[in-house]
């Protein structure tokens, strides 16, 4: 039987895995760890293998099924995104999302524009989930960024359940890491409630991780007082990448009068002198993006006759340009010593880049920072020559992006060492710990506190649409991004609602150097500047104002304002038209997702009826949990074939329309040329219409309704509160029971008040639009009308019998109902004992945030699924028979 060395063996085609790697296989119960393993010592092998061999080859279910590889850059992402594709394409394993998914692995990239696949659809499939610490903190944090807005719930869930995380290369992810540590914190104490019943990990890993970083706070002390620290001990510091490897250094202090076109004479010069001697490629790393720029323009002047190939990389590029860059130099084979190529760079080269120079030329930078930079010369062994620029800043400002202090203590301990290879540092270390706190300052300006993760469980915006800004819980201070496309638009129209960027096509910018650019210090664009933010509540694009600027919002901009160039990215200094990557149009379930209203979801390759597409939605919901949670299956398969009963609203039935519409029938689906579209959706017998329609509403009213006509004393209505109600003279709103129950209703009544508010929570929020507070719309509070109204539902609406499917799986219809919005009333109420708020309370507090997210994205998985089968509907064709 083939064991985790030889399975190795087989992954990499290394002879025998390091000591480290073993290590980490060796223990078979996923925890919370931290990983301090030098660069160039295959961390990422060693991860990934060490999960793949638990999770999917020994298929142990206490490993969790996603693996959530978070990165501090986004050309970090593609290199690691390829060697996963790579290894598992190789074993065969590799999931394509189309085939069967038995046994495979899917991933996916989870960046601003890129398509990252449905991985959300698949909680059950084993997948790979790399994306930058924006990215995925954000989702993690219930506020996506780059993600549509009704999708961030199922998002949450998914990443905070049955996940392993793995934060890598720490050091450069400033406040992001104290977040990633507090909700780690917080998983572990619902794990301990015995709240996940997928419990989430985290794996901190880095060069020059320090355990005093993760204990920040009162919640991740405990966290991280017994956290197994895996790291190389000095007894196994032996080998070619500890032996064979010399980096001397000299430091030249740079004067801060000096011109960059006397600092680009100097670098050509010992570029030249170097490659005399030795050859191989250049890699200079400047600590600013503006002074990459500079540098690199006044190093091509310099340099102008000569043959040597200079790049310029920096975080300021789009996808496009520097997907080319892994091919074309940032690769192990670039790296000969017939390279005749100088790299400028900034910090997004410090951390995974596998690139090896033989002479490297750096700013002073902090010393977390400089041990990464180190990583990127004589990365296999040899000899690498490094020459670092000393400004001499005299203050913080002039430090920038950096501390004083921080460069003083890097400057300070390069004064006792001679050669900065890893066996060095690594002695250097040892010799000196009172040092480390000085080399590893590590103070987050914000922690994120339960009471704030509490709050950001409710989705709902305000009534403009916007939202609790997460920014400082991922980046601190004002480099916080924004993302930027570009295209080709005519004078002043809008672009259609269904355009959306290609991943290649965005670009990030710090969010106050946006604002400048476009605004300047005015609240209105600058003339001539056309930009354009999306508004999720009218479902289209519109002309952006000041207040839509802000860190993870994505703009649309008329490609002749400039900013950009393929040669330098990002400036506002650029004048002249952007070359525009083709944008693309949103499938159905971003633009679903992306707006309050919208049908898409409900487009099918054929007409399907509310109780069919219910079966079929409960059947495979009810597999889901069979698979991850069984003893909510059956509960599942209630709520899967409940969850469109609302959908028998005159308004929605209306919006479908066609020659070959099913007479008489209650449709949940219909083809794509039967829907109304835009402003004609939701149309009422009357004319009018009812923007804002929610049908998810309408079927938790027909839950409610059930209790209080047959059992108005059920412990999920006013049972537990009539005493309470009645001693403050509130008189209790029921009818009393005129019939007797069907076997449907019957299976709401034999619910527990736990279960009911559960299964409730479940089909209210299936669309992602209806959560955890119900408030009017826009179109609401304008609405023309003497009567409640609330998501497009009217006090008094008429609903006429809907059928839905048994347990049993034969149909049963439902009373017709009227629509009575004091059900939605808040509070503790004679109508329904407690509001709906407080009812996700209590939820809340039985199952935490994290699980009843991860329960919510279940249901909605199945529905977006089950939407998608092509199969008959047995009810239509038994009334094309008759």
């Amino acid at each position: 039987m083939e064991d985790f060395s030889q399975f190795f063996q087989r992954i990499t085609h290394h002879p025998t895995p390091h000591h480290w790697q073993q290590a980490l296989a060796d223990d078979d119960q996923p925890i919370d760890r931290m990983i301090h393993i030098p660069t160039g010592f295959g961390k990422t092998l060693g991860v990934l293998a060490t999960w793949m061999w638990h999770r999917v080859i020994q298929q142990d279910d206490r490993w969790p099924r996603r693996l959530v590889w978070c990165l501090p850059m986004r050309v970090l992402v593609e290199q690691t995104e390829d060697e996963v594709r790579q290894i598992l394409e190789q074993l065969q394993l590799y999931w394509n999302g189309i085939d069967d998914h038995s046994g495979k692995v899917g991933v996916h990239r989870l960046m601003g524009g890129a398509d990252a696949g449905e991985w959300h659809l698949y909680p059950e499939v084993c997948a790979v989930l790399i994306g930058t610490q924006d990215m995925l903190l954000s989702r993690a944090l219930n506020r996506g960024y780059a993600s549509p807005r009704a999708r961030w719930p199922m998002e949450f869930g998914l990443l905070n359940s049955d996940s392993l995380w793995v934060m890598d290369e720490v050091q450069l992810m400033d406040v992001g890491l104290a977040t990633s540590a507090q909700l780690q914190a917080f998983r572990r104490d619902n794990r301990a409630d015995k709240q996940n019943v997928r419990p989430a990990y985290t794996w901190w890993m880095s060069a020059t991780l320090q355990p005093d970083w993760l204990k920040k706070s009162p919640d991740t002390r405990e966290l991280a007082r017994n956290l197994p620290h895996l790291s190389i001990a000095p007894p196994q510091r032996s080998g070619h990448l500890w032996d064979d490897v010399a980096k001397p250094f000299r430091i030249e202090v740079v004067e801060n009068d000096n011109t960059l076109k006397v600092l680009a004479r100097r670098v050509a010069q010992a570029h030249s002198d170097h490659n005399d001697s030795r050859g191989g490629p250049t890699l200079i790393v400047v600590n600013r993006v503006e002074r990459a720029v500079k540098l690199y323009s006044a190093l091509k002047k310099e340099m102008a006759s000569d043959t040597t190939d200079i790049k310029l990389i920096h975080s300021r590029f789009r996808p496009s340009e520097r997907s080319a860059w892994r091919k074309a130099f940032l690769n192990r084979k670039a790296c000969t010593e017939t390279t005749n190529r100088i790299i400028i760079s900034t910090q997004v080269v410090e951390a995974g880049v596998d690139i090896s120079a033989t002479l490297l030329i750096t700013d002073l930078a902090p010393w977390a920072s400089l041990v990464q930079r180190l990583g990127r010369c004589a990365r296999w062994g040899g000899i690498a020559e490094v020459i670092i620029m000393d400004t001499q800043p005299k203050d913080d400002r002039a430090a920038a992006p950096y501390s004083h202090a921080a460069l003083e203590a890097a400057r300070n301990a390069l004064g006792v060492l001679e050669d900065l290879s890893p066996l060095h540092l690594e002695q250097f270390e040892d010799a000196y710990p009172e040092r480390l706190p000085l080399l590893y300052p590590y103070e987050p300006k914000h922690l994120l506190l339960a009471h704030e993760l509490d709050e950001l469980f409710d989705t709902t915006p305000d009534l403009t649409g916007a939202d609790i800004d997460i920014s400082r819980f991922i980046r601190s201070g004002i480099e916080r991004d924004l993302q930027l496309f570009w295209v080709d638009l005519p004078d002043r129209v809008a672009p259609e609602p269904t355009l959306q960027p290609s991943r290649d096509a965005l670009c990030s910018v710090p969010f106050l150097q946006a604002q400048k650019w476009l605004f300047g210090e005015a609240t209105k664009l600058k003339e001539g500047v056309l930009a354009w933010a999306w508004d999720w509540l009218n479902g289209e694009w519109r002309l952006a104002q000041k207040r839509d600027l802000y860190p993870g919002q994505t703009l649309l901009i008329d490609s002749r304002c400039g900013g950009y160039t393929e040669e330098i990215g990002w400036s506002m200094k650029v004048k002249g038209r952007v070359p525009v990557i083709q944008p693309v149009t949103a499938n159905a379930a971003d633009q679903a997702d992306a707006t309050q209203d919208d049908e898409s979801l409900s487009t099918a390759s054929q007409w399907k009826t509310i109780a069919t597409h219910g079966r079929e939605t409960g059947e495979l919901a009810a597999s889901l949990a069979a698979t991850l949670i069984p003893e909510y299956a059956s509960l599942f398969n209630l709520a899967g074939r409940w969850h469109d009963a609302g959908k028998a609203h005159p308004a929605f039935q209306g919006s479908m329309q066609g020659k070959d519409r099913p007479d008489n029938s209650l449709l949940a689906k219909a083809p794509q040329t039967a829907w109304l579209r835009g402003r004609n959706l939701y149309p009422m017998a009357d004319g009018s219409r009812r923007p804002g329609f929610r049908h998810e509403l309408v079927s938790v009213l027909a839950l409610f309704s059930v209790l209080r006509r047959y059992d108005p004393d059920h412990p999920a209505l006013l049972g537990p509160w009539r005493e309470l109600l009645e001693a403050i003279d509130q008189t209790l709103k029921f009818n009393s029971p005129q019939q007797s129950p069907n076997s449907l209703e019957q299976e709401i009544l034999q619910l527990d008040a736990e279960q009911f508010n559960l299964l409730a929570y479940l089909i209210s929020a299936h669309h992602g639009k209806m959560r955890m507070a119900w408030h009017s719309s826009p179109a609401d509070q304008e609405a023309r009308c003497d009567k409640p109204r609330l998501r497009g539902l009217q006090e008094g609406d008429e609903i006429e019998e809907i059928v839905l499917t048994t347990s049993a799986g034969d149909t049963a219809p439902l009373t017709p109902l009227l629509i009575d919005l004091e059900l939605a009333g808040a509070g503790l109420n004679p109508y329904t004992g407690p509001g709906w708020t407080e009812r996700i309370i209590g939820l809340i507090e039985e199952h935490g945030v994290f699980q009843l997210a991860w329960l919510e994205a279940l249901l909605r998985a199945a529905d977006q699924r089950s939407s998608r089968l092509n199969s008959g509907d047995p009810l239509l064709d038994n009334e094309v028979d008759t």
